[in-house]
């Protein structure tokens, strides 16, 4: 069975961490991050193009050693380089990685100075208050540290939307081939599209249960299997993600799919509804008495207690049902309303493909206009722009843009919010942009009222358009630093800038609670891929996703505006 992009990704993530705790190179270490990145982003399996004998160097930031490091992969499921770094390092730093806030620079220096090679021993060195002595730690990050580890003991291992997405999808056309299968869905968190999901739940009717589960636990990349029968099995995959399977009826397959969908407290609202009405409802239908009255679609199981049915995305009981009785469900966005991307970024600073590159791109994507952004300058690690420097790129914008067909380009600036809250470039140089992004990118430790007062400063500034990944967060990485986000969206909406919804799936900020606060107080949302090659507009995907959880309907993005609507509502900033 070949391999998948996701796990070519997850080799050249490993390496690349390992490499990074054991003091590498520097731009060693960011090769095989931008290689993960672009496998991870492609629209087909490199699989498929090294059996297709293609020239692997073409894609972004692959080199000679790295395409040949991939067909390595793809032939043997593992790398030469990640299992000498292997044997090389303690085996229990893997688990102190995947802690929320411990990157690899901290682990190193967890392991180097502590001794430190487990999560168990981490524990320890946290209860006994030996990691507030190192650099770059303190007594907050001591309990942050200690908060993380207990809660993973408690919830175990989460994973990021997108790289659930790329088992499930290769999972999904597994169980496509098993004899007598008809309708699969993928329900859960994942069909909420949450940021994390801690498991996947598949649904399927089919002829033959037995067939079928068989099928489902024969899958190469299953590492183990936990249960077999005729309508539930449950296997792990390589990564460690557990994976329920459910062979259901196709007379209770909508019923089923709701059960599974959740949220919990939905269910339960939906459920009390349903015992109003004099009926039961569970995941084998909709029971009036011992008869069953709807169950086979989702619609039904919705109509039996008088509601239309509900986006999956909004299904947290947040005031989904309310609405569904008023009548007043949101119309959500969805991919093809965005009509442009106001954050990217090319060769100039950190990203990996060219001007023209990303523009073509953008353009295949179906979008009708696109912004650069590339870093300021004093984002030194991301090759970040002077003055001068961002003036000959903004000529280089504006040549393409004369020159190119069927998009729009507009030139932009990605500009660092320094700690006093000014900003990295001088007035006159902003008042030249079409678009300026401010973001912070230092200082995450700051008290709440100094980050928020740094950033609402920032705000003010007359050049200034919209706040990129507002909170700082990296999804099972780094907490968001600590900030009074509902005082920056009412200060946005009188300012009259704009808030970004970073569509990173490591970011996906703002998060789907405050994207519908900034909804209430009027502040429109951009929804950015913040492509760092010409493969990475594939991220709108997850924005949208983001979105929709936060009841935001394209009347409520900025970016699903025309391109000269757009301009004024700039100009107005």
């Amino acid at each position: 069975m070949a391999v998948r992009n996701e796990e070519v990704a997850a080799v050249f993530d490993e390496i690349a961490d390992l490499l990074e705790i054991r003091g590498d190179n520097p731009f060693r270490v960011r090769a095989y991050r931008n290689a993960a990145r672009t496998v991870r982003s492609l629209g087909r399996e490199v699989a498929d193009l090294v059996a297709a004998g293609e020239d692997l160097t073409r894609l972004p930031g692959i080199g000679q050693d790295l395409a040949g490091k991939i067909r390595e992969i793809v032939t043997t499921g593992t790398s030469a380089t990640l299992e000498a770094l292997r044997r090389e390092l303690p085996p229990g730093l893997g688990a102190l990685l995947r802690l929320p806030g411990l990157g690899p620079k901290r682990v190193a220096a967890l392991h180097h100075e502590l001794g430190i090679d487990s999560l168990e021993a981490l524990r320890r060195a946290a209860e006994a208050g030996r990691l507030r002595g190192l650099p770059g730690f303190g007594p907050k990050t001591e309990a942050r540290v200690l908060e993380a580890i207990r809660a993973r003991l408690d919830t175990g291992r989460r994973f990021l939307l997108a790289e659930a997405e790329g088992w499930a999808e290769a999972l999904v056309e597994h169980l496509r081939a098993a004899r007598g299968v008809n309708e699969i869905v993928v329900a859960g968190s994942f069909r909420r599209r949450r940021e994390t999901v801690g498991d996947l739940d598949i649904l399927c009717t089919a002829r033959d249960g037995a067939a079928v589960a068989a099928h489902f636990v024969g899958y190469e990349r299953a590492a183990e299997v936990l249960s077999q029968g005729t309508t539930r099995s449950t296997i792990v995959l390589q990564n460690g993600l557990q994976v329920d399977l459910r062979v259901v009826e196709e007379g209770s397959f909508g019923a089923a799919l709701h059960y599974f969908t959740g949220s919990k407290a939905h269910n339960i609202a939906v459920r009390r509804m349903g015992q109003q009405r004099g009926l039961k409802i569970n995941e084998y239908g909709v029971f009036r008495g011992a008869r069953r009255v709807a169950g086979s679609t989702e619609e039904s199981v919705f109509r039996a207690v008088g509601l239309p049915w509900i986006p999956p995305e909004l299904r947290e009981d947040r005031g989904e049902i309310e609405a569904a009785q008023a009548g007043s469900l949101p119309r959500l966005v969805r991919r093809e309303d965005l009509r442009g991307d106001l954050h990217c970024h090319t060769r100039a600073s950190d990203g990996r493909s060219t001007l023209e590159e990303m523009a073509e791109a953008a353009r295949a994507a179906g979008l009708e206009y696109l912004a650069f952004t590339e870093h300021s300058r004093s984002l030194r690690v991301a090759r970040g722009l002077d003055a001068a420097r961002l003036r000959a790129h903004v000529e280089a914008i504006r040549r393409l843009d004369e020159r190119l067909e069927g998009i729009a380009l507009l030139a932009g600036i990605e500009v660092e919010i320094l700690e006093d809250g000014s900003l990295d470039l001088p007035d006159d140089v902003l008042a030249e942009l079409d678009v300026v992004v401010g973001a912070v990118h230092s200082h995450f430790d700051l008290p709440r009222a100094r980050q928020t007062r740094r950033i609402l400063r920032a705000m003010d500034h007359p050049h200034f358009h919209i706040l990129a990944h507002p909170s700082g967060r990296l999804l099972l990485q780094r907490e968001p630093y600590d900030v009074d986000l509902a005082r920056v969206i009412r200060h946005a909406r009188e300012r009259g800038c704009f808030l970004e919804l970073n569509a990173n799936p490591d970011r996906l900020d703002l998060d789907d609670v405050h994207c519908r606060m900034a909804r209430d107080e009027g502040v429109l949302v951009a929804i950015c891929s913040d492509a760092h090659s010409s493969l990475g507009f594939a991220n709108l995907r997850y924005g949208v996703g983001q979105a929709r959880r936060g009841w935001l309907g394209p009347e409520h993005v900025l970016n699903t505006r025309p391109l000269e609507e757009l301009r004024r509502l700039l100009a107005g900033g």
